[in-house]
């Protein structure tokens, strides 16, 4: 019992340390970017919506600085599938979401496209340091994007919050940097904390690290989403929770994972269990976000409960094949013979019925009776 203690005591002071690390770095930028005039939408567009991310690339620059690349690509992956199959899941059950539809026009498929590019790139069992710059590009290309957005048409911008202190110029650009500096002290602490604590965990219970990084990892470094996206659904913005998810994976599989291979001198490992199972669950997850958002731009009770559903059997899986459970066969047949068939069958009749009532007003208002 012993040899878990620490490694569970390391994970939990790990967590801690990044969620408040992540918070203090975000209000001191803030402050400091709008006491030097930056624009407070501009904030939100990039100081705001990386700081979600912060706790995941603090812990994959640490693991690749650590040569533990199982934990990198599972604290990405894992990341990605648990925000959008365990949070939108889990608030659209509790509250049915709503999407902007410049989001469904143009951040999702950027999420598929970065998806797909990722799965591609792995396709050799490695992401170069080539190619993690050219991830890096792409963050700074969708940062200069939304930017530019947000100065040209103020109204398609993807909503976002400014913490209201953020924008007294009382506190002085002193204590701003105080902030910054101590929570990028705590992240860099945290993350050690987390990585240490994860390895000797998957060591003491003999799993990989990277079932470490797609669980545990991943859902403590998406602790910041899941507050986010609650909060913001519970006050009725409920397009900015599906924001913050969808933002979050951008800059997860772009600058966290870019980051991570860029500084790996050997590039980040990859897998052959993560190539054929764990990348294609994170790929299908981006996919059918585009179908359920075009059906009137919302998540259903229903969808978000089918979402959980496919987060525990896919942690379920995990766990199981890990330990080489012997009923692994059966829940595998179950769920690419029953379960996956019948959710697409279902999900097709609902996207032909919202295509045909779509049809049907466009021509109503073209020919009113």
């Amino acid at each position: 019992m012993e040899s878990f203690s620490i490694p569970l005591l390391q994970i939990a002071l790990g967590l801690v340390l990044l969620v408040t690390g992540a918070n203090w770095l975000v209000r001191g930028a803030s402050r400091l970017a709008l006491a030097l005039g930056v624009a407070p939408l501009v904030v939100g567009l990039t100081v705001v919506a990386i700081g979600t991310s912060t706790p995941e690339l603090s812990v994959s620059l640490g693991a690749s600085w650590a040569g533990s690349p199982g934990i990198v690509l599972g604290n990405v992956i894992g990341s990605n599938i648990a925000n959008i199959l365990l949070i939108l899941g889990l608030v659209a059950l509790l509250f049915p979401l709503t999407a902007n539809r410049q989001l469904v026009r143009r951040d999702v498929p950027l999420m598929i496209a970065a998806s797909l590019a990722v799965v591609l790139m792995t396709g050799n069992g490695v992401i170069s340091r080539f190619e993690g710059l050219l991830l890096l590009a792409g963050a700074i290309g969708y940062i200069c994007l939304l930017i530019r957005i947000a100065h040209r048409h103020p109204e398609q911008a993807p909503s976002s919050e400014v913490d209201e202190s953020a924008k007294s110029s009382g506190h002085g650009w002193l204590q701003s940097l105080m902030l910054i500096v101590v929570g990028l002290a705590l992240l860099a602490f945290g993350s050690k904390q987390l990585v240490a604590g994860a390895t000797a965990l998957a060591t003491a219970v003999g799993l990989s690290e990277l079932v470490i990084g797609l669980t545990v990892v991943a859902v403590g470094t998406s602790l910041p989403e899941i507050t986010t996206a609650l909060v913001a659904a519970a006050r009725g913005q409920r397009d900015l929770a599906v924001g913050n998810v969808v933002g979050s994976n951008l800059f997860n599989l772009l600058l966290v994972l870019g980051s991570a291979a860029a500084l790996a001198p050997g590039g980040i490992e990859v897998s052959a269990f993560a190539r054929a199972f764990d990348l294609p669950v994170m790929l299908s997850a981006a996919i059918v976000c585009l179908p359920i958002f075009f059906t009137e731009h919302r998540i259903a009770r229903w969808e978000g409960a089918v979402f959980l559903m496919y987060y525990v059997a896919y942690i379920t899986y995990l766990l199981m094949q890990a330990g080489a459970h012997g009923a692994l066969d059966q829940l595998e047949f179950v769920m690419r013979w029953v379960v996956i068939p019948l959710t697409a069958l279902t999900l097709s009749i609902s996207l032909i019925r919202a295509l045909r009532n779509r049809a049907n007003r466009t021509q109503t208002e073209l020919n009113p009776p």
